[in-house]
């Protein structure tokens, strides 16, 4: 029987730890669902596996990509498949865990296939979201796609800005495409009961708690110079890897914008906001998944999962 478990959760949830704790004790190989962990450029700054970890458990995509390079859920599917597949190859349970719920619902829902956005329309897309700001987008969004922008926020400036760009590029809305999808590669073996499925929801509180805390180590563990190292490349603003999590408040920070204290509130802030809307989301979206709070106790963890997986 192919297995495999799951584990999603929003950032600094403690989805790692619980990640960990069953690799070694069902002999599993940990592969990365999250869209910023696959940059090699932000090892510190996306909270990445440290070496120590890496070499208890076998991790697998991650620091794979350079920042120039950007991973669509479907690029990222075909990779984490080849990944499970090795995995179950060699006798090994294949655990996914991250924070990016498009990349597990893709394995399992599919993902619609869409036709390239012209360059010009993508950029265009781009200027005005960052000039007029997502909620604008959004508004166009409700009577392009009304659909897709009940299920958005208006905040939500890279899914806005997706769901405009293809209505404007191919005419189509996006919940149309969304109609015509294919099931994704693990669904059979979800409908057969053989994937573990959880979501790691802390109390919000706590949560933010330990967003803060994380970020103070990330700050000890070098994260300003990671960005140093990542704005010396003078990449474009556009990139996926220049709006990740802390980079933009550090960048201004070393661009003499702001002061060291401004820019780590602000990181802060920005942090626990998308922890919150990740909280929503989860729940939302993820509400057929076991919820686990991180301070359920270890061993009680690890009767959810042997329900499923037995050594």
């Amino acid at each position: 029987m192919k297995r495999a478990l799951f584990i999603a959760g929003p950032t600094a949830s403690g989805k790692s730890a619980f990640a960990m704790k069953t690799a070694a004790a069902y002999d599993g190989i940990i592969i990365n669902a999250d869209s910023m962990q696959v940059y090699r450029d932000l090892s510190v700054i996306s909270a990445c596996p440290s070496a120590a970890e890496q070499k208890q458990v076998t991790h697998r995509l991650y620091g794979f990509l350079d920042a120039t390079e950007i991973c669509s859920a479907a690029f990222w599917a075909e990779k984490a498949m080849a990944e499970i597949r090795s995995a179950w190859a060699t006798g090994k349970l294949p655990i996914l865990v991250g924070g990016t719920g498009m990349y597990f619902k893709v394995l399992i829902d599919g993902i619609a296939k869409i036709p390239d956005i012209p360059a010009d329309v993508r950029a265009q897309v781009r200027r005005e979201c960052q000039d007029l700001g997502s909620e604008a987008l959004y508004t166009e969004l409700t009577v392009s796609d009304p659909i897709t922008a009940a299920r958005l926020a208006p905040g939500d400036s890279q899914r806005v800005s997706r769901a405009i760009e293809v209505v404007r590029s191919t005419g189509i809305p996006l919940s149309d495409w969304q109609k015509d999808t294919k099931p994704g590669p693990m669904q059979s073996f979800d409908e057969a009961g053989e994937i573990g499925k959880y979501v790691v929801l802390p109390d919000r509180e706590e949560l933010y708690a330990r967003c803060d805390h994380r970020f103070d180590q990330m700050m000890e563990q070098g994260a300003i110079e990671e960005v140093r190292a990542l704005v010396g490349r003078n990449l474009r603003n556009d990139l996926p890897i220049m709006r990740a999590l802390g980079v933009p408040s550090l960048a201004r920070y070393l661009a003499g914008e702001t002061t060291y204290d401004q820019a780590a509130d602000d990181a802060k802030m920005q942090t626990r906001r998308f922890a919150k809307r990740q909280l929503t989301w989860f729940r939302n979206q993820f509400s057929h998944w076991k919820m686990l709070n991180a301070q359920y106790s270890e061993s009680y963890f690890d009767k959810l999962v042997a329900k499923i997986f037995k050594k």
